[in-house]
């Protein structure tokens, strides 16, 4: 199943018919919309010629401005939700116009596909003629735990976007997302489910640039840490080109937010011998001309969350706004505990370790401890916090739980291998979001291993969100 059946499946839960009309009608729009037509090379080469070019006046930069670039390509199906979406979030706004034009495209297929098969596909359905209301449509995508704000104070864009953390922590504030984007299939397919709203895909591509708005208030970006082959030539911004962070630069350079604020791991500091994060501070400094304080090692646990994260916050703000000073938040709340993030009620014996698969981690702590390591699982008290949770196994052993309440009699593991004698079992996904700060109603819909995955690399919303209220403070908004 593709991932927009996917999505679209979580949001109806599991309704064929609906199913069946987004996936067919998508497909039908796509054939028959001006979307399908041939890329123009001049057009999709502008938003390279605008972002490496200081004059605002160059007619050369400009000579496609106001042009719907991207309806000069044919999305695949995740792409045309992102359109819809976004178009369907903020009609009516002056954020509507990047996509506007394809996406009134999409939706007139949507309309032409329903009324040529209204007896034919959707005689027993809900579908009739109200159907043909674009918002009768898509009503799914309003029937979300976390709609975008009515009222906003401001607006921000969402790059690696992930599963929204984020948006979340800026929503909590009253701001409105005018743009997401990431390329993860389950992440995407969570953020829809969570939000309403598609991203979009592959940041580093002109076409997915040329979809962000104008005029939006704060940047958000967690973008991967990665070495910059040039750094230290002095070539600045050409420096980090090749990265993911020359993406983000080239954005914040084209689209002068107010404000950025960027998240990274705490390795950022030492990477590449301290280079990395010495050439990301200079091009932000010196090439893109914003006020940027020294970056904060932020600790999830001091607001509120039972975890140990410390991650590195990076903010900024544009030169003109006249700010020289920002002081990061100072801790809120140290004293949540695994007490407060642990299941109430007795969980499935899957997440229960075997006894082998235990004998294995002690033998493997054993041989690291022998050799002066400390590497190895570790079983936490309930009075005790969480460490880093992070992708992969380790992640998980290093989080383990004591936990004798067990929801079936069955003493196999899922591996069928007897149950460890001592009740060991591994967190829960539900329980690696309250360790992120993703509230209850927070829909996780995908399978454990990638729910582990999304909420190992999620950002960590009640830090993000007092972080982003002293920038708010900061910009009067």
């Amino acid at each position: 199943m593709g991932l927009i059946p996917f999505s679209i499946k979580l949001l109806s839960k599991g309704n064929k018919s609906k199913l069946d009309f987004y996936s067919e009608s998508l497909s039908h729009a796509l054939k028959v919309s001006p979307l399908a037509t041939r890329v123009d090379a001049n057009a999709s080469n502008a938003l390279e010629r605008r972002s490496s070019c200081d004059d605002a006046a160059c007619s050369e930069c400009n000579e496609h401005n106001g042009r719907d670039v991207t309806s000069q390509y044919r999305p695949d199906f995740a792409e045309q939700l992102a359109i819809i979406t976004h178009y369907l979030h903020h009609e009516g706004t002056d954020f509507v116009k990047p996509y506007e034009a394809a996406a009134l495209a999409l939706i007139e297929g949507c309309k032409d596909y329903v009324e040529a098969h209204r007896d034919k596909r959707f005689k027993k359905s809900s579908f009739n003629k109200a159907a043909l209301d674009v918002h009768e449509m898509f009503k799914e995508l309003y029937a979300v735990p976390f709609a975008s704000t009515k009222n906003p104070t401001f607006t921000f864009v969402d790059l690696f976007a992930g599963i929204g953390g984020f948006r979340l922590a800026l929503q909590n504030l009253g701001g409105r997302c005018v743009f997401s984007s990431e390329w993860d299939y389950h992440a995407r397919a969570t953020y829809l489910t969570n939000y309403g709203e598609m991203p979009f895909g592959d940041i580093t591509q002109d076409r997915v640039k040329a979809f962000i708005p104008d005029n939006f208030d704060i940047l958000c970006a967690g973008f991967p840490c990665q070495a910059f082959s040039l750094a230290g030539k002095r070539r600045g911004f050409e420096e980090t080109r090749g990265t993911l962070f020359f993406d983000v630069a080239k954005i914040i350079k084209l689209k002068q937010p107010k404000a950025f604020f960027l998240e990274n791991v705490k390795g950022l500091t030492n990477h590449d011998k301290g280079k990395t994060l010495k050439t990301i501070l200079k091009v932000l400094r010196e090439d893109l001309g914003y006020y940027v304080p020294d970056v904060q090692l932020v600790n999830a646990r001091d607001f509120g969350l039972a975890q140990h994260r410390e991650r590195i916050y990076i903010v900024g703000f544009r030169s003109d706004l006249g700010i020289s000073s920002f002081d990061y938040p100072s801790p809120t709340d140290c004293s949540k505990t695994i007490a407060d993030i642990k299941e109430q009620e007795a969980v499935d014996s899957k997440y229960y370790l075997s006894q082998k698969y235990l004998n294995t981690l002690i033998a493997h702590k054993e041989r690291h401890l022998n050799k002066g390591n400390g590497f190895g699982y570790e079983v936490l008290d309930d009075d005790a916090v969480a460490n880093a949770i992070v992708v992969g196994g380790m992640g998980r052993e290093r989080n383990l739980l004591v936990d004798k309440r067990l929801a079936t009699m069955n003493t196999l593991s899922r591996y069928k291998y007897e149950i460890n004698s001592e009740y060991i079992r591994s967190m829960t996904p539900r329980e690696w979001a309250r360790l992120q700060g993703y509230p209850e109603n927070f829909i996780i819909g995908v399978c454990n291993h990638a729910a582990y995955r999304l909420f190992g690399n999620s950002v960590a919303v009640p830090a993000i969100e007092a972080t982003a209220k002293q920038i708010l403070s900061k910009l009067n908004l």
